[in-house]
């Protein structure tokens, strides 16, 4: 099935509409000529939940072949997200725990970085001032960073200090709205895709590329919150539109903006679903064009969605399916933003919460917390298809990649 809006009304469409098209031009090379024909090592952090994974742990990528080979750990508690401040001199890891220093709260850790040799030194640990913090972000200037609270159903605004070391927070903001339904009202045939909407459950939080708006979604309430945002004094306040209400039950869990800052794409949990919305930059505002399936037609029982990206070219939107176990892939339509399904690819592992291309853009690699693995693939067709590389990476519980 496909969902549509037109006119602000919800209807149900035939999948028909997402026939292939023609095969895309190859993907413009984000490196230089240079570094494309004789690109150095990367280095890439990957975060893991403790239970499995020893924390922190760092990868030596050859962008050549996409091999990843491990070299150290630094401990981290639950770090289920990771991020990096503009100078690619700090990491920031939210610590997805509830008992930080005797409270229900989670926290947030800072770490400098060795440029040379992607070692991570402590720098301290903050409160995150909510329970279960799942999403963390670097607001553009580098000044401030945003965590959202699952757990808590709240986001904070913590302050970096000269040293990257972070202070205590600025700004704290909790989510609210009433709670959408069990079930997705539009989800799948046979789906129990049931999760999250007991309470305000905040999930993703990230400003917009010029640093003015601040975006955070809830799946408890079904809402994309936009704040407007004081980068002199690190403080929230809601836009307004103070937020967009997603389908009842939907979910909304991750986001992504288009290269150009005008497309913003949002995906749903729990009826899997990816929405397309225009940005309008000087107000802040979403407005919700066109919603699509992430999984097949004829499709039937439960699946989880959890990232989603665009590629650096701005070609295609990435889609992970948690339980039915592929990357979705979507072509952007370069004068409407509108997307439509093309392939998908199985990731050959169990519950894909996390998916990262390399720098270079060759390369994606999918994070199993089921299975326990990462396995890569290499990017063909200028974006429109994933080559499975045969290659497993055995890693416990892992959470979040990211490339220095």
């Amino acid at each position: 099935m496909e969902m549509e809006l037109q006119s602000g009304v919800s209807r149900v469409v035939s999948r028909r509409a997402l026939l292939k098209g023609a095969a895309v031009a190859a993907a413009a090379a984000r490196s230089t000529p240079a570094q494309e024909d004789n690109p150095g090592p990367f280095l890439a952090y990957v975060g893991t939940y403790t239970n499995k994974g020893k924390g922190i742990h760092l990868f030596r990528m050859d962008p050549m072949t996409g091999v990843l080979t491990e070299l150290k750990a630094f401990p981290s508690n639950n770090p289920s997200a990771l991020a990096l401040d503009p100078t690619r001199r700090f990491l920031y890891a939210a610590n997805e725990i509830g008992n930080f220093m005797g409270t229900r709260n989670g926290s947030v850790s800072a770490f400098a970085i060795d440029r040379a040799t992607g070692d991570l030194t402590p720098l301290n640990v903050v409160s995150s001032q909510g329970g279960g913090p799942a999403h963390l972000s670097v607001h553009p200037s580098g000044r401030w960073v945003l965590v959202s609270n699952y757990g808590g159903g709240n986001i904070a605004v913590l302050p970096v200090q000269q040293d990257g070391s972070l202070g205590e927070a600025t700004d704290i903001q909790a989510h609210t709205g009433p709670l959408g339904p069990m079930r997705a009202a539009y989800g799948w045939p046979g789906s129990f895709a049931i999760s999250g909407h007991d309470a305000p459950h905040a999930h993703m939080i990230e400003a917009d590329p010029a640093g003015r708006y601040v975006f955070s979604t809830d799946l408890g309430t079904d809402r994309i919150f936009i704040w407007q945002f004081d980068m002199v004094n690190g403080k929230l306040t809601p836009n307004v539109q103070p937020f967009h209400q997603a389908l009842p039950g939907a979910g909304p869990r991750h986001f992504a903006f288009h290269p150009n800052g005008r497309w913003f794409y949002s995906i749903n949990e729990e009826d899997s679903t990816i929405t397309f919305f225009h940005y309008d930059a000087t107000r802040g505002t979403l407005e919700a064009k066109h919603t699509v399936p992430a999984l097949p037609e004829g499709f039937a029982g439960t699946n989880f969605t959890s990232e989603i990206a665009v590629t650096p070219d701005g070609k295609y939107v990435y889609g992970a399916n948690r339980l039915y176990d592929t990357v979705a892939i979507f072509a952007i339509d370069p004068e409407s933003g509108d997307i439509r399904r093309v392939s998908e690819e199985w990731t050959r592992g169990s519950y894909p919460r996390n998916f990262a291309l390399d720098p270079t853009g060759k390369f994606l690699y999918v994070l199993h917390s089921r299975s326990d693995n990462i396995t890569s693939f290499r990017v063909e067709d200028g974006g429109a298809r994933l080559a499975f590389t045969g290659r497993f990476i055995p890693l416990g519980n892992p959470s979040h990649m990211l490339f220095l």
